[in-house]
């Protein structure tokens, strides 16, 4: 007979609703086997007194080492007119300066803190592949590999979202600072990403980590190359994940390359289906947002960092009334907090709008909630093509647990909770956190946090010493 762990909390969140006196087990692979409310089982499970488990978060876009230049950009460039495009300049100093060591030291930083935040997932839009001056590693995916490795050791699942970078733009030269990123040949983009496949699949254990395909831009990747790319992804299954209407700059590129807005562009050449998560998407208008939801695709937000970097803020209400699936992601890392993005993305509507719930599809009290929770969870796990996103037999055990006398959600009931975790809790509420079945923090601390912390600042050091 399978081995089982069993985990009885005060509440248990599964299929938009809380529920107690339940115990959730799962065998030694890390999979939920059962839900069980008979005496005998509730004696056997690990009791959690004074908390709430909830299936792990889902955070569909991060750049993990962007996480070096947090704090390092907060002040005017004098240029005299700070946007995206000059915080991509600080964004360039640290693409090019950091080394393997130092990727894999970040990357440990940004997923430690995605843990501690109840994340248990992370599609990582991975397009650092080359030595600063552009030359090829020897082994292609070193840089891939270290940050696998750095969400392997960490307790995290990862989707490594390979990045295809092509060009500087449409009519532009090219850009010494990208060297990094840039993959002429097309054949050799998917030589290398097949390469990766089959390391992953040797030596990492089934749903650990696995493989999409991200063309960074619709002005990076040029379409030829990116249709084929495209192609190839279908014909093996993998998700497809790319930034459209960021910048107002980018559509007007785009614009005058093609005659076509960028979403229009994807929809023309049958780019969009429901593997396809669009990044921001926020300078769309009414006619681009039908042939995302005809086409099944998602958008993936990201509040916090659009928030950060000026970007603007997306037509959210629109987007959910059409019927686009929406997921979130903590992109730049300049604050990692996935509960953080998903209020953000209702708050940015009311401060718009003057209005109030501006989301909620209708007048039940957690509705609002729930959809947001939802966002975070299992619209996330669709979009990255993993199996975690909800609390289900025969889905991985992930699942992060919420202290109920924490002061932020402290005298939560059961009717009022998930608003509560969705619009009021802080980071210190999320106590422990599970990934398949294993605890990977234990009242809010991890096992390598010290030396995590240490090497991260040391790579920090090393980094801005001239700063």
């Amino acid at each position: 007979m399978t081995a089982e762990r069993g985990w009885l909390p005060d509440f248990l969140y599964r299929d938009g609703r809380f529920e107690s006196g339940v115990a959730l087990f799962a065998d030694s692979a890390g999979i939920i086997t059962r839900f069980s409310a008979t005496p005998g089982d509730l004696a056997a499970a690990e009791r959690l007194r004074n908390r709430a488990i909830l299936p792990g978060l889902v955070n569909v876009h991060s750049h993990s080492f962007q996480r070096a230049i947090r704090g390092r950009t907060e002040h005017r460039t004098g240029t005299g007119h700070d946007t995206f495009w000059t915080w991509r300049e600080a964004m360039y100093h640290a693409a090019r300066r950091l080394g393997p060591r130092d990727i894999y030291d970040t990357a440990r930083m940004a997923f430690l803190e995605m843990l501690a935040s109840g994340i248990t997932t992370v599609g990582e839009f991975h397009y650092l592949h080359h030595q600063p001056d552009g030359t090829r590693y020897n082994c292609p995916n070193m840089l891939a590999d270290e940050v696998v490795r750095a969400a392997s050791e960490v307790g995290l699942r990862i989707s490594l979202l390979r990045t295809a970078y092509v060009r500087a733009g449409y009519n532009r030269e090219p850009d010494p600072a990208q060297a990094r990123f840039i993959t002429p040949k097309l054949e050799d983009f998917i030589a290398d990403t097949e390469a990766l496949r089959a390391s992953l699949a040797r030596s990492m254990s089934p749903g650990a980590a696995w493989v999409g395909v991200a063309p960074h831009s619709v002005r990076a990747v040029p379409l030829d190359y990116l249709r084929e790319l495209v192609k190839y992804a279908h014909t093996e299954g993998m998700v497809v994940h790319m930034h459209l209407s960021e910048q107002p700059a980018e559509i007007e590129a785009c614009l005058a390359e093609y005659g076509l807005r960028p979403i229009e562009l994807v929809a023309r050449h049958d780019i969009l289906d429901s593997r396809f998560t669009a990044i921001h998407a926020i300078h769309i208008d009414s006619a681009e947002i039908a042939p995302l939801a005809e086409n099944g695709a998602r958008i993936g937000a990201c509040p916090t960092t659009e928030r950060n970097l000026g970007d603007g803020i997306g037509p959210a209400e629109q987007w959910m009334a059409a019927g686009v699936p929406v997921c979130f992601g903590s992109d730049s890392n300049i604050q990692i907090d996935l509960l953080e993005d998903a209020r953000e993305f209702e708050y940015h509507l009311r401060l718009k709008r003057l209005q109030r719930a501006v989301l909620a599809p209708d007048s039940e009290p957690e509705s609002l909630a729930i959809r947001l929770f939802t966002a975070a969870t299992q619209t996330g796990a669709e979009s990255v093509g993993g199996a975690g996103g909800s609390l289900e037999v025969g889905r991985p055990a992930d699942f992060f647990a919420v202290d109920l006398n924490q002061r932020s959600v402290a005298g939560a009931d059961r009717s009022s909770l998930l608003t509560h975790v969705v619009f009021s809790a802080e980071l210190p509420a999320i106590c422990d956190v599970w990934v398949g079945g294993k605890p990977v923090m234990q009242a809010g601390r991890h096992a390598l946090e010290s030396e995590i912390i240490e090497r991260f600042t040391a790579v920090q050091r090393r980094l801005w010493s001239s700063g």
